[in-house]
């Protein structure tokens, strides 16, 4: 059902943009899907320059499209079914419990709400302050518009913009650097987590989950920020260039914004290779669970780093937060992250047969379809028709979840047999 649904939108909204009014030219099919994947699934890479080929109508699909996949159709499938005074099935229970990575059925309904509530709340703020912004520079039709699908865009980490140049006209605005980024921060960290500190709003009421996410997106961002200007500060065409202030914000912006987000102010394909390296990685974990991020999620890393560092001390029992990790969850990271590396391997080997392009714009071109980043070292708007289609076809597997994909593929069977353990030569 989660496979299907996403599946069935992302039809629809090719078909929507292909009716006349959405553009401003014509565009091909395959175009008019790869768009519609990319915001469905929140990723932002686009292959046409979405500002100016679309009208305000099809950019207002597009929104529509970010908002949906962002917040997930199960989430709006339960709260319209609940006012339409419709029941709940069992199947649909165990579906929406999925998507919701939830175990108590009796909360899904409240939780979809509160998902909605949360979202829409946020998104007013950002949509005020954005509006605020632009108002000093442009007409009131253009501010609202700029402020609605930017904040849509930035919540649900699509990283669609309607400038080609993403912000980077506004590298130095802390208005734009801050609202943008807190947006997608917000959006990345996990709707189950924001909902549990509203509710408990103590730190030792929070679960082991929320308490690692949080900390966690500290530090990791802290630590991203610090090397990015430790590589970046001598690099003539990125922070070189810059002001003090402005350095900082594009340091700060670029830093953050590849836990999914795919905004940037300056321009990736002129970074150092080792900034783009750290990107990688960044891009690779991704956000939260229960969240408009994607990649194999940040408690998945923690989980394999632990787990790791607990073999090696030879303790059975690996912990987090007074907590031990059970040998499901620790199976389950390593399926997921394994899963995820496979694709990675597949379809960057893939894209070097289909593309004429370097080494590490491929690679990073993939890692960022597959984490539904949105960033792009220049690559997408150059891809061929099979190109298009790899990258459409790792936007979806990278929002639904490898592992998901994986759950749907693989037939469950009993075991009925138990074989004694044998010895194997591990490193």
């Amino acid at each position: 059902m989660l496979s299907l649904s996403f599946l069935g939108v992302i039809f629809i909204g090719t078909l929507l943009l292909m009716l006349p009014g959405m553009t401003t030219q014509p565009i091909s099919w395959i175009q008019s899907l790869f768009t519609a994947t990319s915001a469905v699934t929140v990723t932002g890479l686009v292959v046409v320059d979405t500002g100016t080929v679309f009208t305000t109508l099809g950019l207002t699909v597009i929104a529509l499209l970010i908002q949906i996949g962002g917040l997930g159709l199960m989430t709006f499938a339960v709260v319209t079914l609940i006012a339409l005074g419709g029941k709940i099935s069992f199947i649909q229970q165990s579906a929406i419990k999925e998507a919701f990575n939830q175990t108590d059925l009796s909360t899904l309904v409240s939780t979809a709400k509160s998902v909605l509530i949360f979202a829409f709340v946020i998104e007013l703020v950002g949509f005020i302050i954005l509006s605020m912004f632009w108002l000093q520079t442009k007409t009131w039709s253009e501010a609202l518009f700029h402020a609605f699908f930017y904040t849509i865009s930035a919540f649900n980490n699509a990283g669609f913009a309607l400038n080609e140049d993403s912000l980077s006209s506004y590298v130095g605005s802390p208005t734009i650097n801050l609202t943008i980024t807190g947006l997608f921060i917000i959006g990345g960290l996990g709707f189950s987590v924001w909902i549990e500190l509203l509710k408990k709003r103590k730190w030792q009421g929070l679960s082991v989950y929320s308490k690692v996410m949080i900390l966690g997106t500290v530090v990791v961002n802290v630590i991203a920020v610090v090397l990015f200007y430790i590589i970046e500060e001598d690099n003539p065409n990125t922070l070189g260039s810059l002001d003090g202030v402005s350095a900082f914000w594009a340091t700060w912006f670029q830093a953050v914004t590849p836990r999914t987000a795919g905004f940037n102010t300056l321009a990736i394909s002129e970074l150092e290779n080792a900034s783009t390296f750290l990107m990688l990685l960044l891009m690779f974990v991704g956000g939260g669970s229960m969240s408009t991020a994607s990649g194999i999620k940040l408690v998945t890393f923690i989980v394999l780093i632990l787990s790791a560092y607990s073999y090696l001390k030879r303790d059975p029992s690996p912990t987090l937060c007074g907590r031990a990790i059970s040998s499901e969850t620790r199976n389950k990271a390593l399926a997921l992250t394994l899963i995820s590396t496979g694709v990675s391997w597949v379809a960057i080997f893939l894209l070097l047969i289909t593309e004429d392009a370097p080494f590490l714009d491929v690679a990073f071109e993939a890692i960022s379809a597959l984490g539904t980043v949105g960033l792009s070292r220049g690559l997408t708007g150059d891809l061929s028709n099979i190109g298009e289609l790899i990258i459409i076809i790792l936007m979806y597997m990278g929002r639904l979840g490898p592992l998901t994909l994986a759950y749907f593929l693989a037939s469950p069977r009993n075991v009925r047999v138990l074989y004694p353990n044998g010895t194997l030569t591990i490193g």
